[in-house]
């Protein structure tokens, strides 16, 4: 149990890779708060699956682009535990337009969540987080190797990547440690349809291990991050793609 003890706030976790992420912290001991925009059944199925299996877990609504939203989820945990060991920001959102096509609607949705959502996340965070704590930011491969029509997002993930070094080194001083996981190809209910067909064929043969990844895959790297096994990294972009190097295809 490596996180026995320990308090986390996972955002955007009622699905996909943040859930799964929610469930590798809970099954090594950590207090999770799982955090929905939206979809309070998919948080509370989440929930019922960790309580299930012997861990400890409760749901937040928050949305995490809106400063008030973020604000609130933490003074929810300040009121319930008075610190915070474990942040992983992982709410986040994807609008694939080439650039004759481009929105600024679209630009600044992607924009206030990935980014500044992450932002006032850790603003928030660092009041509550000790000596010890972590922060996980979930980028995406795509900050270095974006598809076609992924010009907005993949620039909000390598914002992403930028401001993990940059925090790492802010919250360093005190202790606090800062990386960032980019994951693959992964199936997760955001990504559904995305690789159906030959594109899909083409990213899976362009994947060394020969598949897509589940939320399986990043969760345990989560873990490791968030726990003492890695207390001399931090500043780190670490890639969790099957070996994909380039686009995939």
């Amino acid at each position: 149990m490596k996180l026995e003890g320990k308090i986390a706030v996972v955002t955007g976790a009622s699905k996909g890779i943040g859930a799964g992420i929610a469930k590798a912290l809970a099954a090594q001991g950590a207090t999770v708060i799982v955090n929905y925009a939206s979809s309070k059944a998919d948080a509370d199925v989440v929930v019922g699956h960790i309580t299930e299996h012997g861990g400890s877990a409760f749901a937040v609504q928050a949305d995490m682009s809106q400063a008030t939203d973020v604000a609130r989820l933490f003074e929810t945990v300040r009121t319930k535990y008075g610190s915070l060991d474990i942040l992983v920001n992982n709410a986040g959102v994807a609008v694939f337009q080439m650039i004759d096509d481009l929105t600024e609607e679209a630009f600044h949705k992607q924009f206030n969540l990935n980014v500044l959502g992450y932002l006032l996340a850790v603003r928030e965070a660092v009041k509550l987080l000790g000596p010890t704590g972590s922060i996980i930011n979930i980028s995406s491969i795509l900050s270095t190797d974006p598809y076609l029509a992924s010009s907005v997002y993949s620039a909000t993930k390598g914002a992403v990547d930028t401001l993990t070094f940059a925090l790492a080194r802010e919250l360093g001083p005190r202790g606090i440690r800062v990386n960032s996981i980019l994951p693959g190809h992964t199936n997760t209910p955001a990504t559904d349809g995305n690789f159906a067909g030959a594109f899909g064929e083409k990213l899976i043969a362009g994947t060394p291990l020969g598949r897509f990844a589940e939320p399986e895959d990043i969760a345990p790297l989560a873990v490791f991050l968030a726990s003492a096994d890695s207390h001399w990294v931090t500043g780190e972009s670490i890639r969790a793609a099957g070996g994909v190097r380039g686009v995939g295809y």
